[in-house]
């Protein structure tokens, strides 16, 4: 099998799918990135993803190519996992990577073959790719086309494909379905070897389509709730983190994505919603989706509060055009949108050190993973090796990214370090008590003051 797209998501399978026992060719159009994965480095961060890219270059059932006629010949199912970012002119999703990789894909093939949608999609896509099949390969050769989203969690990812929580194919031939099975036979079979079961479901174009864009509206509305129950807290001096936990008992509503905080962002949410009210919009269903404008919106003000927070916490004004934070040093701990990754994608983090920096502040960033590509994405703040030095001398700190080091942070240590003991908690990760006792001024999202 191949897989057309060696970003975040299509180098992941790949390489978990080598790791199944699978023949696998990775494809890309960037020579650098092919040669940087056939030398056995991949060219992000996701935990054990480097071992097992070694591993399988060297046991031969993985290799990477830029030749879409080698991709062509070589197999029988073919996975498009590229990139749909956010149109440049309005909310939709951008398909030209996903007609590029079709159209180059389908003119070498040679032989009868399944080519599979993973990318994230606006629903209609899969029939428009057939379109794109019938039009550029032969038809005597009888390709068809199915659609099979994606499930992945950065930071989780390797067990996200081998321990996948459900498969979802959508198929119109018993033949796309077995070929399927067949592809995913690997998966199935490990989950037998740890009694494990993986359920399948088997459906129609459309509906494998909204499945992804379904999941991650109901999510980013989840995120968006607590955050809003957080701004009421904030208003009437409650704590979210315990109404969170106490609604999280409620088994109909659970605790998973219920940390009120920063907020989400990522290449993924963010653009997955937007792309979805404008195809809801497109097809006359946009009131059904009209709530997402919200999710937006409370996701976008909690990035607002940290700045309105931090010019309160070193009692400077916020007028019109924001603060005026000059000679004031900010302390920004993380970059990336969530721990784990160095994925800086509409980073509430980095968004956060933009506003800070335009409004005066001399801001020191520190993450573990993030730097590199936080210092392409924003060149115009300073970029420290470790969060000691980040924090030396700074008036305030901020922790907007929930790595381990910062939760599991000396707050008495930091406290020797700082110029004054003033930390925004963005991500309510901290132990607050332990850092009011250690003489901080804390404040939290949606939770009360804290000083010693």
């Amino acid at each position: 099998m191949t897989f057309l797209g060696t970003g975040y998501l299509g180098a992941t399978y790949a390489i978990c799918f080598a790791e199944l026992g699978y023949e696998v060719i990775g494809f890309d159009v960037d020579e650098a990135k092919i040669a940087k994965l056939a030398g056995g480095e991949v060219p992000f961060h996701e935990a054990g993803l480097d071992e097992l890219l070694r591993k399988n270059l060297a046991s031969g059932r993985l290799r990477f190519s830029t030749d879409y006629a080698e991709v062509a010949e070589f197999g029988d199912v073919h996975f498009i996992c590229v990139g749909t970012p956010q149109r440049a002119d309005g909310m939709g999703a951008d398909l030209r990577y996903v007609e590029a990789a079709v159209s180059g894909l389908a003119r070498h093939l040679t032989r009868k073959a399944l080519i599979v949608g993973k990318s994230t999609v606006p629903v209609g896509t899969a029939e428009w790719v057939e379109q794109l099949v019938a039009k550029h390969a032969p038809s005597e050769l009888g390709v068809e086309v199915a659609w099979s989203p994606e499930f992945l969690q950065e930071g989780h990812a390797v067990e996200d494909v081998l321990r996948p929580n459900r498969i979802v194919v959508g198929v119109r031939s018993e033949w796309a379905a077995a070929m399927l099975d067949a592809a995913h036979e690997g998966v199935v079979t490990l989950a037998a070897t740890e009694d494990r079961e993986v359920p399948v479901v088997v459906t129609d174009f459309a509906t494998a389509e909204l499945v992804k864009v379904a999941a991650n509206a109901f999510l980013a509305t989840k995120i968006s709730f607590i955050n809003a129950m957080a701004e009421v807290c904030e208003a009437a001096g409650g704590d979210v983190t315990n109404l969170a936990r106490a609604i999280g008992y409620d088994p109909r509503i659970g605790n998973r994505f219920l940390r009120a905080g920063l907020g989400f962002g990522g290449g993924c949410l963010p653009k997955d919603i937007r792309a979805f009210q404008a195809r809801a919009q497109e097809l006359g269903a946009g009131e059904a989706l009209r709530f997402l404008h919200e999710v937006d919106l409370i996701n976008q003000r909690r990035r607002s509060r940290v700045v309105r927070l931090a010019a309160d916490m070193l009692d400077r004004g916020y007028g019109p055009a924001g603060p005026e934070l000059a000679g004031a040093r900010v302390a920004v701990l993380g970059a990336t949108f969530k721990p784990d990754s160095d994925d800086v994608r509409d980073s509430p983090a980095l968004a956060v050190a933009a506003t800070l920096g335009k409004a005066g502040a001399d801001v020191r960033v520190y993450d573990p993973q993030g730097i590199d590509n936080a210092r392409r994405a924003l060149p115009d703040v300073t970029y420290e090796a470790t969060m000691a030095d980040a924090v030396r001398g700074a008036d305030l700190v901020c922790v907007l990214t929930e790595w381990a080091e910062f939760r599991t942070a000396d707050p008495a240590a930091l406290g020797e370090l700082v110029s004054g003991r003033r930390v925004i908690d963005g991500r309510n990760c901290l132990e607050a008590a332990e850092w009011i006792r250690a003489g901080w001024q804390y404040r939290g999202m949606g939770r009360p003051d804290g000083e010693a």
